[in-house]
């Protein structure tokens, strides 16, 4: 009998690029799955759920709207463990308050106040991001490995004006400061640009940076980022849930590359696409990091190279229509 047979969880957020593929797996392995979504009626955002092998038996969707307190009273009753993934993630932000702070910072406590009023809830999974991890003002250069000990300064990402990262900061902050006043087990998933098939019909900001670069653009942009394989990460979600012994953080990055690198591999994947031949700007190129892999590692966690990441990226832009490849032209 699969770990999950007897026990009921919950995903919030079900619908998004992460999150869809924490469902699938869970429903694979056995579990029953409460799954809140902004409109069950939507069939164009809900149908690759209901699709999913054994959703027709185990899994319930249901409607939660981050900013309305105890919409997720309902979702999380009678649940064992809660995945959170719900936050928005863009980069065009005109108002970053009401855009993205709020819906993180206080859909987050919103779902954790849920979550206290209900006995059964043993284990909470909050996917957080290397966001809330890496921008402190500290230079990082090759030699730097940046670990979970870390945390993103909010005075340096509103300096900089990285809204999302300060979303992600603020929200992952209050969230360990709730659970440990209420006495909640939580663990945080902490990935970086999670890349790989996508499960739903809508692009994701990640997959939007790749489909980017092999749909004309003439430049790369000179920044530097940690890569991880959307699998990989809806994977240490189960693990962080499964495991008694998971506790704290877990940074998620398989291999942090240029954007010059990135396109490298592109270009030895798809030798006959166009892609961009030179960098945005003319400054040195922003320098390459480490992130500590010993946690994850230590939780189960088998990374999936870049390359087939990458790869497993482009034929799904290809597949749902994204993108045509210049032969198909």
């Amino acid at each position: 009998m699969s770990v999950g047979a007897t026990k009921t969880v919950c995903v919030t957020g079900a619908s998004g690029f992460i999150a869809s593929w924490i469902v699938k797996f869970l429903l694979h392995k056995g579990y029953t799955v409460k799954a809140s979504v902004r409109d069950p009626n939507d069939s164009k955002k809900v149908q690759h759920l209901l699709g999913l092998d054994g959703a027709k038996e185990r899994l319930h969707l249901m409607k939660a709207n981050l900013l309305e307190e105890g919409s997720f009273d309902s979702l999380v009753d009678g649940c064992e463990g809660v995945f959170h993934t719900a936050s928005p993630f863009y980069h065009d932000v005109k108002d970053p308050q009401a855009e993205l702070i709020d819906p993180a910072l206080k859909g987050t406590l919103n779902v954790l106040g849920s979550c206290a009023k209900t006995s059964s809830v043993k284990r909470i999974v909050l996917t957080s991001s290397i966001a809330a991890v890496a921008y402190n003002g500290q230079p990082r250069t090759p030699e730097v490995v940046v670990d979970e000990t870390w945390w993103s300064d909010p005075e340096v990402c509103r300096q900089m004006q990285m809204w999302y990262v300060l979303s992600k900061t603020l929200a992952e902050d209050a969230a360990w400061k709730f659970v440990k006043e209420k006495g909640i087990a939580m663990v945080t998933i902490n990935p970086a640009m999670v890349i790989g098939p996508l499960l739903q019909p809508t692009l994701n900001t990640s997959a939007a940076s790749i489909l980017n670069l092999i749909n004309g653009a003439e430049t790369y942009p000179n920044s530097t980022f940690g890569w991880i394989n959307v699998k990989d990460v809806a994977h240490a979600h189960i693990l962080a849930f499964e495991n008694p012994s998971a506790s704290g953080r877990y940074c998620l990055v398989e291999r942090i590359v240029h954007y010059s690198d990135f396109v490298k591999i592109l270009r030895e994947l798809y030798p006959t696409y166009k892609l961009p031949e030179k960098c945005a700007d003319d400054k040195p190129f922003v320098p390459t990091y480490q992130v500590s892999k010993e946690r994850a590692k230590s939780l189960g966690v088998e990374f999936t190279p870049l390359e087939v990441g990458i790869k497993e990226t482009v034929e799904s832009l290809k597949e749902k229509k994204f993108f045509q490849p210049p032969s198909a032209i």
